[in-house]
């Protein structure tokens, strides 16, 4: 084993443990999922690999939703970690920018920090947060919160600040069009954007049987 498989595989078993009960939508199998497709990514677009693997592995490892909004703590846990391990500086430093910036969180704020391994790290969330397990993560979020499914007095808030964003308690419906719904040309990769189309498509069609069911045409 490589000193970088080391790393990983050490990495793979912090996070498990750490996530361990965490809401379904962002567990330790989120977090595989986004690494699985992190990595698919940067097989086809050049990146610093080991970067790519841990950021992709700890970029939730303390999701502020969990933390009373607190976007400090997922930074300081993912360095504290590798510390502990023989992992170069410059790597862990941007493995922590990456940490804290690659949440979506409205508003279109727009980040003052930018590499190629962040564009493969926030491509592969990004991908899980839309199609068949996005549409699932959203509705198992939804009632963990215990929010309506839909309530169509309460219409999408498209000109959210980042702060009203973050306190939005709005039906889970509406999550659709104040984010899923808006990631697909969000992409930063050729490979994100070819994977994004798809997922999209099948949100719209979701979409639009819900809509049918509801109001009772199907």
């Amino acid at each position: 084993m490589t000193v970088q498989d080391d790393i990983i595989a050490k990495t793979k078993e912090y996070v498990k443990n750490t996530l361990k009960g965490a809401e379904g939508g962002h567990d330790w199998w989120h977090a595989l999922r986004v690494w699985k497709m992190a990595c698919r990514i940067a097989e086809e677009e050049p990146a610093d690999r080991l970067v790519v693997e841990l950021a992709a592995l700890l970029h939730d490892i303390a999701d502020s939703k969990f933390h009373d909004g607190d976007e400090e703590v997922g930074p300081r846990k993912a360095v504290a970690f590798l510390r502990q391990w023989d992992v170069p500086d410059e790597t862990v430093k941007h493995v922590e920018m990456i940490v804290r910036n690659v949440s979506f969180k409205g508003g279109n704020e727009a980040s003052s920090f930018g590499s190629k391994e962040l564009d493969i790290v926030r491509d592969a969330d990004r991908l899980d947060a839309i199609g068949a397990i996005g549409i699932a993560r959203t509705f198992n979020y939804g009632g963990y919160k215990n929010r309506e499914l839909y309530n169509p007095e309460i219409k999408p808030n498209l000109n959210m600040t980042k702060e009203a964003y973050k306190a939005s308690t709005s039906p889970t419906i509406n999550h659709f069009y104040e984010k899923l719904l808006l990631l697909k040309d969000r992409m930063h990769t050729k490979t994100g954007r070819a994977l994004a189309e798809q997922r999209h498509r099948f949100m719209e069609q979701f979409l639009d049987e819900f809509y049918d069911e509801w109001d009772g045409k199907r």
